[in-house]
C-alpha cells in the first residue's frame, strides 16, 4: 500500500480549504487525493518545475501571487496580495483550494490569519493558530499585520463558501 505523505505544515483551514508549505514529489500522491481545483502559491520565488508539472497533470490552476519582488523576503506579505488571495478564498468556484508558500508558515499564516478575522475569530485564537504553524519562527511583523488588517477592504460575496461561516 502506498503511503500518502502530506506536505510540510499541512493543515485543514475549513471544508475543502487547506494550507501547507510547497510540496515535493513525495507529497504529490497525498495532494492528488484532495482533488484540488486551485492552488494559491504565495512564495516570492517560482514554484519548482516538478510542482508546476504536477499541477498541469492534475488540471489544477496554480495562481502565483507571491511575486512582489521589490520587497525583502523578511517583510510581511503585502496587503494587495492578502486581499487578492482572500478574494480567491471567498469564491466558491475555487474549491477544493489549497494555500501555500515555501514553508507554510509566514505568508500562508498571514493570509489564514486575515481570513480568521473575516470569520470573526478573536485575536488570541488567530495568533495562537499562526504561532502553531510558525513554530519558533514567529514574526511579530506578521502578527501585527494580522492584528491591524482592515477586513472592510474585503467584500464578502453573498455566495461565499458555506464552510467558512461568514454569512
Amino acid at each position: 500500500m502506498a503511503h500518502h505523505i502530506p506536505p510540510l505544515n499541512f493543515g485543514m483551514v475549513a471544508d475543502d480549504l487547506y494550507r501547507s508549505g510547497q510540496p515535493n514529489e513525495l507529497n504529490f500522491p497525498f495532494l492528488e487525493k484532495l482533488q484540488l481545483k486551485k492552488i494559491i502559491f504565495l512564495a516570492p520565488d517560482d514554484p519548482s518545475q516538478q510542482f508546476v508539472n504536477f499541477c498541469d497533470d492534475q488540471d489544477i490552476e496554480l495562481i502565483h501571487l507571491g511575486m512582489d519582488t521589490h520587497t525583502n523576503p523578511w517583510n510581511p506579505i503585502s496587503e494587495d496580495i492578502v486581499i487578492s488571495a482572500l478574494k480567491i478564498v471567498l469564491d466558491p468556484d475555487s474549491y477544493p483550494l489549497h494555500i501555500m508558500c515555501n514553508l507554510g508558515r509566514h505568508r500562508t499564516g498571514t493570509v489564514v490569519g486575515c481570513l480568521r478575522k473575516l470569520q470573526r475569530w478573536n485575536l488570541t485564537s488567530i495568533l495562537e493558530e499562526y504561532r502553531r504553524f510558525a513554530g519558533s519562527k514567529v514574526r511579530l511583523l506578521n502578527e501585527q499585520f494580522i492584528e491591524l488588517f482592515d477586513t472592510d477592504l474585503v467584500g464578502i460575496p453573498d455566495n461565499a463558501p458555506k464552510g467558512l461561516y461568514l454569512n
